[in-house]
């Protein structure tokens, strides 16, 4: 799965995060409860720390046991689900109630700022696309059809500054999901999909 994630992310960026993810979409559930902003920032490494020792780990154990000879998509679900022994349902729910504490604490899909592991697998995906030029979906900006008016960034999910990024056509943001909740709250058509692989500013490095 977290494969998969890697390579459509040359393509499609974190769009599954915007529009698949089932723990994405409990956290815009939770924003009926609380929409605070989360602060994001250098804070947002924290989930590195996190995927990092875990990635080491699992490449650990497939050296130590000689490589994969098999791949089995049904492993521990004897009746085609996971919550299938009474020791899966505290697991379940343990999950819930972090991604739902840490929402409601931090601010709106804070589990995607600072806890998912899967998040990196997309994030340098879009990376290495970037680097060999690869289209892939994208948003894009036209700043003269921006009037500052700010809704972007109010609706936006990840908490982004969309308008700056508009303004400065510089679209390009690591936890930006690609949702399109901007380009639908924008009253000019201001942004917009794209595949194109042009060289405008919203390719630069967003510091």
């Amino acid at each position: 799965m977290f494969s998969l994630q890697f390579v459509a992310s040359l393509f499609w960026g974190r769009a599954f995060c915007g529009y698949v993810c089932p723990v994405g979409g409990m956290q815009e559930c939770l924003m009926l409860i609380s929409d605070k902003k989360v602060a994001g920032g250098k804070k947002n490494w924290i989930k590195y720390f996190i995927w990092t020792p875990w990635i080491i780990t699992i490449a650990s154990l497939i050296i130590r046991a000689g490589g994969i000879s098999g791949i089995n998509f049904f492993y521990m679900t004897p009746r085609g689900v996971s919550l299938s022994e009474i020791n899966s349902y505290f697991i379940y729910y343990g999950v819930i109630l972090l991604v739902v504490v840490l929402a409601l604490v931090t601010g709106k899909r804070g589990t995607c700022h600072y806890m998912c592991w899967m998040a990196p697998f997309m994030v340098i995906g879009t990376k290495l696309a970037d680097k060999l030029k690869i289209p892939k979906l994208h948003i894009k900006a036209q700043s003269d059809r921006c009037t500052g008016c700010g809704r972007c960034s109010v609706k936006c999910p990840m908490s982004l500054d969309v308008k700056d990024m508009a303004e400065k056509e510089n679209m390009k943001n690591d936890e930006c999901i690609l949702c399109g909740e901007c380009i639908d709250i924008c009253p000019r058509n201001a942004l917009c999909y794209s595949f194109k692989n042009d060289k405008e500013k919203q390719y630069e490095k967003v510091l």
